[in-house]
């Protein structure tokens, strides 16, 4: 990691009054991939979110190298350079899979050469219509269209909802590769833990809007306590401290 392409500096944010995140400190570095791990409703969407500007920030800063976010919309984070595939996906089912690559910003051109160099199972689908494609080929269709922006940030929301796990297992490495090759920071928000720890470089994990751990993703990946820890919570985060080891599905309740 030889820069933070994205820091979070002491988030608070929610909806209406509500706070989801509370005090989140977190980075992305040039050529990263980082997973954001938790339970659902542990602010993991919120954050990504609070990135792309979708949701305003009630405390602390967002920086993208080194600029603060603070007033910036959110075509405006996409212009420089923030790429957010949310968790629908974002497709349009009556567009042409090359449709798409023709959808941009004001001005904005994507090269649709590059999602085909990714996921060149797309360039064959180029003129079907995306209701007609599968979950998969959907996806690949959100991720090429966020790559043929050579966006500086990639934002992933839940890849593997609704696909099986071998779909999963090749398009995570491919945002890998994008990664390293360009070196664009990745903070992926996957339910699939071992998967996202097999590709990512470091994790953190959330629970009830609060950090409560983070390590490199090899550590996190070898700690099966960690990673229930991620699930079950706070009382299992106390737990791990104390020494007493994850809790059983009973203690969970």
């Amino acid at each position: 990691m030889t820069g933070s392409v994205l820091a979070i500096k002491g988030l608070t944010a929610g909806y209406g009054d509500a706070a989801v995140l509370r005090d989140l400190h977190l980075t992305v570095g040039e050529g990263e991939v980082v997973a954001l791990l938790g339970a659902n409703g542990a602010g993991k969407t919120t954050t990504l979110r609070a990135v792309s500007g979708i949701v305003h920030p009630m405390k602390g800063h967002i920086e993208l190298d080194g600029e603060d976010l603070a007033g910036m919309s959110i075509s405006g984070r996409a212009r420089a350079g923030i790429a957010h595939v949310p968790e629908n996906r974002g497709v349009f089912f009556g567009l042409t899979v090359a449709e798409h690559f023709r959808l941009g910003h004001r001005g904005e051109q994507l090269d649709e050469a590059a999602a085909y160099k990714h996921f060149p199972a797309l360039e064959e689908l180029r003129d079907r219509r995306c209701g007609l494609l599968s979950g998969g080929e959907q996806q690949m269709l959100a991720v090429g269209r966020a790559l043929a922006r050579h966006p500086r940030l990639l934002l992933l929301d839940e890849l593997s909802l609704g696909l099986a796990p071998l779909i999963v297992e090749r398009l995570l490495p491919v945002v890998r590769e994008y990664a390293v090759e360009s070196g664009c920071g990745v903070l992926l928000v996957e339910q699939h833990i071992q998967l996202a720890l097999t590709v990512a470089d470091r994790g953190y994990v959330l629970s009830h809007g609060e950090l409560v751990l983070e390590d490199r993703a090899e550590v996190l990946r070898g700690n099966r306590d960690l990673l229930m820890a991620s699930y079950f919570g706070e009382r299992a985060t106390a737990s791990l401290e104390a020494g007493g080891g994850a809790p059983g599905p009973a203690d969970a309740v």
